[in-house]
């Protein structure tokens, strides 16, 4: 009996229609069947949001031979519980997140939609991993990522993952130098608010900021490899848990 190709289940926050998440479909086709379930329209910045006072659907886009392609009325995290749910004939062996239009680094990893398809993924007990390009624009040139999107995959379908561990891939706009496993910047977001005043009310504001690196010079961290022009692949665990200060909290109380 043929061997199945393994099941790759893809989705994004930028929308069904991006280019970013196109460009993955056609890196990730050689390496098993595709199918895709990604969001109507963007949901930049939706984390793992879930839409619990309206129901969500979804319709066919497209199907040819090892592609299969769903939008979803919900959010990205939305996209993968109702594929594996109600869509998909068996479990997927490879979640994919991307390939994002900005990044996802350091502390992004939070607020992320790309990573919440990660994180659900992870959740689920499937390989997970999620990309993206530290370029925000909708015509952004993804051809230089291809190489390492397939590498990348390869390995993971091949390896699997350890459990509760997904993977943060951020690729620097241009030139990649090359590739460094990384730990998560330590960071925050600063002036996050701008006053966007309409007539006669003035408590109106527009969401912006500037994300501060407070470790510029750990050449261990995601943001530093990224503006040293190489790719950052972060293993990220979605266990919360403080071991080291269980003993102490338990003393303390």
């Amino acid at each position: 009996m043929e061997k199945k190709k393994p099941l790759i289940l893809i989705s994004n926050d930028d929308g069904v229609l991006a280019k970013g998440i196109n460009e993955l479909i056609r890196f990730l086709c050689p390496l098993g069947e595709i199918v895709v379930m990604a969001p109507d329209s963007a949901r930049s910045g939706s984390g793992c949001a879930l839409s619990v006072t309206q129901p969500v659907c979804y319709e066919l886009i497209s199907k040819k031979p090892g592609v299969t392609v769903y939008s979803c009325s919900g959010t990205p995290v939305e996209c993968i519980k109702l594929a594996c749910s109600a869509v998909l004939d068996r479990e997927p062996d490879l979640v994919v997140g991307g390939i994002n239009h900005g990044d996802n680094s350091g502390t992004n990893v939070h607020y992320s939609g790309t990573m919440g398809i990660v994180i659900e993924g992870c959740l689920k007990g499937i390989p997970s991993i999620g990309f993206s390009l530290c370029d925000h624009t909708p015509d952004a040139e993804f051809q230089p990522l291809e190489k390492y999107i397939r590498q990348i995959t390869s390995v993971v379908l091949e390896y699997g993952l350890p459990i509760r561990t997904c993977l943060n891939v951020n690729f620097p706009c241009g030139e990649i130098k090359g590739v460094k496993v990384c730990e998560q910047a330590v960071g925050q977001w600063q002036k996050e608010w701008e006053p966007c005043p309409k007539k006669g009310i003035s408590n109106h504001f527009w969401l912006t900021g500037e994300f501060i690196n407070m470790e510029p010079d750990n050449e261990k961290s995601d943001n530093w490899a990224l503006a040293n022009g190489y790719a950052a692949i972060t293993p990220t665990t979605v266990d919360l848990t403080d071991y080291s200060f269980i003993d102490i909290l338990k003393e303390r109380l």
